[in-house]
């Protein structure tokens, strides 16, 4: 007899913003451990993918954005950990930074690196779907917002 085991897998957003060739990245403190990332986090309840993406990268980075474009959805199973995680990865325009908002503990500082930069920090990479995510981004990947569609009923 075999037993059931509950599967949930993390639902999680990002965004590529990019601006005079510099990509938009997150240091931050991961486990004691200084590592980049996208701005990115999980979707909360009653939270359409675009709020998430918009929100995360705020708390994140302080900078709002426009979000213009789905780049992907990635599936990503963690080695530290074994979870698994459903990245919506999107597109997105600086619009106003605001240096008054607050960041998210462990966010150590938004910064704005070209993607030889990026490379050069493979190491201290917090995914690989990082680099992934770029080297999408300038392929011209890229689908329309409407290939989302967030169904709720009241």
């Amino acid at each position: 007899m075999s037993t059931t085991r509950t599967w949930n897998p993390h639902v999680t957003v990002a965004t590529v913003v990019c601006r005079d060739k510099k990509y938009l990245l997150v240091k931050e403190l991961i486990n004691g451990q200084e590592v980049y990332n996208q701005p990115a986090g999980h979707l909360e309840p009653d939270e359409s993918l675009i709020e998430a993406a918009k929100r995360e990268t705020l708390e994140e980075t302080r900078w709002h954005v426009n979000i213009e474009h789905l780049l992907g959805i990635s599936r990503y199973v963690a080695p530290s950990n074994g979870e698994t995680y459903i990245r919506f990865s999107f597109i997105a325009s600086a619009t106003e930074h605001n240096e008054a908002a607050h960041l998210d503990d462990g966010i150590l500082e938004a910064i704005w690196l070209t993607k030889d930069e990026i490379v050069q920090l493979k190491h201290a990479l917090r995914s690989p779907m990082i680099l992934n995510d770029i080297t999408r981004f300038e392929q011209g990947d890229k689908l329309p917002l409407c290939s989302l569609y967030d169904h709720t009923e009241n």
